[in-house]
Order: C-alpha cells, then sequence, then structure tokens
C-alpha cells in the first residue's frame, strides 16, 4: 500500500508540474517540505535542460 501512495503523489506531482518522471524520483523531503511544514511551491531544476522549474503541490 505504501508504494501505491507514493506512486500516486508522484503521478499528482508529474501532471502539476510537467516534470519528467527522472525529474520526480530524486525528489527528497527536504525539496518539498521544511521541517513538517509542507511547502506551497517548490524549485525543481530539469536534469535534461537544467533550467529550473517552479510549481505549485497540490
Amino acid at each position: 500500500m505504501a508504494s501505491r501512495i507514493r506512486d500516486l503523489a508522484l503521478l499528482d506531482l508529474a501532471i502539476d508540474s510537467k516534470l519528467r518522471g527522472c525529474d520526480l524520483v530524486v525528489l527528497r523531503v527536504s525539496d518539498v517540505a521544511h521541517w513538517v511544514i509542507l511547502l506551497r511551491r517548490a524549485i525543481v531544476p530539469q536534469r535534461k535542460t537544467q533550467r529550473p522549474v517552479q510549481f505549485e503541490i497540490p
């Protein structure tokens, strides 16, 4: 069940951010949360182009 929750979270982030899977699987909790507070937005550099992508976290 835990892997399904992870997969669903990755799918939601992929749809909202329009990032590739290889960019999403390297995300760490610290990229989307600060201590126990979930961030509203995150900035992730794309692996292919190295351009930063900002997206909202649902």
